[in-house]
């Protein structure tokens, strides 16, 4: 069975999984930039996905990953501009993600994606956070849902049945599921972070 954890850091899930990440560290197996595709793994090859706290970094345009991804499949400058001018507008960062795990993972394949909630301090606290994530993210991920919406003309790829729960503030952790749901319709910092569970279609 394969296991990744995705900008893993020094904090690998366990050792039964593949820890990739930009820097090396002690849990890193395979060091490699997430904004560079293709990822080091064939299509339909993973089993299970672990990623914490790392797509609410991912930045919405990044022209120098884009060229760079271009660069790694050419071996000369002719074919690096027929490829760049041809490869159309540049995808979202999110949705590039979401496609990229879309391929490596294999029907069925699973993925545990967690980012602070968007009405948590601690999703605007770091300067380096390029994103805000809600419950409404992962709806963007499932074709069914883009087709019910019209929304095929974004060119998502990837097609997840999705679930999410929440990481709640302890103190409204024991209160009841009403008191729960309207908390979370009307106060900030209740929710501390959603966790998004993925399984491709």
């Amino acid at each position: 069975m394969v296991k990744v954890d995705l900008a893993c850091g020094d904090r690998k899930k366990s050792e039964d999984y593949i820890g990739v990440d930009i820097a090396k560290t002690e849990a890193v197996d395979i060091i490699h930039d997430l904004n560079i595709f293709p990822w080091p793994f064939e299509d339909n090859s993973v089993d299970e996905v672990f990623c914490s706290h790392y797509i609410e970094h991912i930045p919405h345009k990044d022209a120098y990953s884009e060229i760079k991804s271009v660069l790694n499949k050419c071996t000369s400058f002719e074919e690096f501009k027929r490829a760049f001018l041809d490869k159309g507008p540049e995808k979202d960062g999110l949705i590039k993600f979401f496609d990229e795990l879309y391929r490596i993972l294999k029907p069925g394949g699973k993925a545990e994606l967690i980012a602070p909630y968007y009405t948590s301090v601690r999703s605007f606290g770091d300067p380096t956070h390029e994103r805000f994530i809600s419950d409404w993210t992962p709806l963007y991920i499932n074709k069914q849902w883009r087709e019910q919406n019209k929304l095929s003309h974004y060119g998502i790829e990837s097609n997840f049945d999705t679930n999410y729960y929440f990481h709640v503030d302890s103190e409204i952790a024991l209160k009841s599921k009403e008191v729960q749901e309207e908390a979370f319709k009307h106060n900030w910092n209740i929710v501390n972070d959603i966790v998004l569970k993925l399984i491709k279609v």
